[in-house]
């Protein structure tokens, strides 16, 4: 089989959002697990709209999820390219003019309605003559474009939804370019497609009407059996069933990213909602990739509640091994023959990455020690072994220390743990420990409240 080339086509007119990622991450994991490509094409053919922060924004958060494009194409300057293959249309008597104002469409609709005929444009503007046309750009109407499409069933087996089919006949004609010479998304989609050799589009299932349509422009420009592979995923959702928009910035995520959310956390929540494999902590997007099924993929709603995100990135981080967060850790000091050890002492207790800095400060750097038995304290710190320590100090210690002082279960662990990190919880002492060393140990013991 060929290798697949595939594209992720976001507008840059906002940011994304993880419904979003849903589609670059079925994209990007597809092309990986067969060998294949992953493109970024920016879709911003409409210049007004579409702003350079949000493209830019957009290769950073990509980036951040670990779906790094393998070519980045911007539609704003391939202009020629589309004014190419719509001249060809128009020479084919594919593409024609008409003149209609949106008003008068939405008149005709309605009378289409009320009679109870379909609601598709009746294709008024082939039968108007030279002289009809120019008396209507003589009153100053500029012509949209649309495309013919022949009247026939157009048939595609599709990714996740399986065979597929939808009578053209019932479709209106497509405008494929403004009054004003702009383009709509169809023809240019197509025309990349075409130029960019992708072999499969998968995308929303919000876009399978346009399916037929396209089909058909592809198989006119680049020959039968040229259109790619199509698959149309469920769209993600919140439990409520609220959508998601990029002008809205509702789980964005740059968002997430500055919420502390882990991007293997995103990444599993928005590639496995709403398919046949639970949602789950992984490792690696090569472990994602692994479980990762286009076939898998549930044609019901993809639900899924926020603020499980917050779990799953919690439980995400639980599991990573050290050299999965090596280089995350050294920006923040934690190097040196202690960063392994720490890394696997604390990432059970933590909730986001960054915690990892307070923790950092218990074993490294100063803190506010809280004497809750000063006696006890006092007790304990006389009876510290000599270093070197490992994970048996700890029971060794706590066992001298209840023998000491009669202390035992929480009246002689609670005191400690304060004593020793300052917090009422925390990872296991007994890795903790020799971490902390004898010198800071002995002082925070002593440490009295004011």
């Amino acid at each position: 089989m060929t290798a697949p080339i595939v594209r992720f086509a976001p507008s840059p007119t906002g940011r994304i959002h993880i419904g979003n990622a849903r589609t670059a991450l079925f994209n990007y994991l597809f092309a990986r697990r067969g060998g294949g490509r992953f493109v970024l094409r920016f879709d911003d053919t409409d210049l007004e709209r579409s702003k350079e922060e949000y493209a830019a924004s957009i290769e950073v958060d990509l980036a951040w999820l670990g779906a790094i494009p393998d070519l980045t194409v911007r539609q704003s300057q391939r202009f020629t390219l589309y004014d190419a293959a719509a001249a060809r249309l128009k020479a084919a008597g594919l593409l024609y003019p008409c003149y209609e104002t949106a008003d008068e469409l939405d008149r005709r609709r309605k009378r289409q309605i009320a009679r109870g005929l379909p609601p598709v444009y009746d294709r008024a503007a082939l039968v108007l003559s030279d002289e009809e046309r120019a008396g209507l750009e003589a009153e100053g109407r500029k012509a949209h474009w649309r495309y013919k499409l022949d009247h026939r069933t157009i048939e595609w087996t599709d990714l996740v939804r399986g065979p597929s089919h939808i009578d053209c006949a019932s479709l209106s004609d497509p405008v494929l370019i403004r009054e004003d010479g702009t383009y709509l998304y169809t023809l240019p989609s197509v025309v990349d497609d075409i130029d960019l050799h992708i072999t499969h589009v998968i995308r929303g299932e919000d876009h399978v009407t346009n399916t037929a349509v396209q089909i058909q422009i592809f198989e006119t420009l680049a020959g039968i059996g040229r259109a790619p592979v199509f698959g149309h995923h469920n769209l993600l959702a919140t439990a409520s069933g609220e959508g998601l928009s990029k002008r809205s910035g509702a789980l964005s995520i740059g968002g997430l990213r500055d919420g502390g959310i882990e991007s293997l956390a995103v990444a599993s929540l928005a590639v496995l909602t709403g398919s046949s494999d639970s949602v789950h902590a992984v490792a690696s997007l090569d472990e994602l990739m692994a479980t990762f099924d286009l076939s898998h993929v549930s044609r019901n709603a993809a639900k899924f509640d926020p603020a499980e995100l917050d779990a799953l990135s919690a439980r995400t981080l639980h599991a990573l091994p050290f050299e999965a967060v090596r280089d995350r850790l050294a920006p923040h000091d934690v190097v040196g023959h202690k960063a392994e050890a720490f890394w696997l002492a604390v990432r059970g207790n933590l909730a986001t990455f960054l915690d990892i800095v307070d923790w950092w400060r218990v074993v490294e750097g100063e803190i506010e020690a809280v004497i809750e038995d000063a006696e006890l304290a006092t007790a304990a710190a006389g009876l510290l072994p000599d270093e070197p320590w490992d994970a048996t100090t700890w029971s060794n210690w706590t066992k001298a220390v209840r023998e000491k002082t009669g202390r035992k279960g929480r009246e002689l662990f609670h005191p400690l743990r304060l004593a020793l990190t300052g917090r009422d919880s925390g990872p296991e002492l007994a890795v903790l420990l020799p971490l902390i060393g004898k010198l800071k140990a002995s002082a925070r013991l002593f440490e009295r409240v004011s």
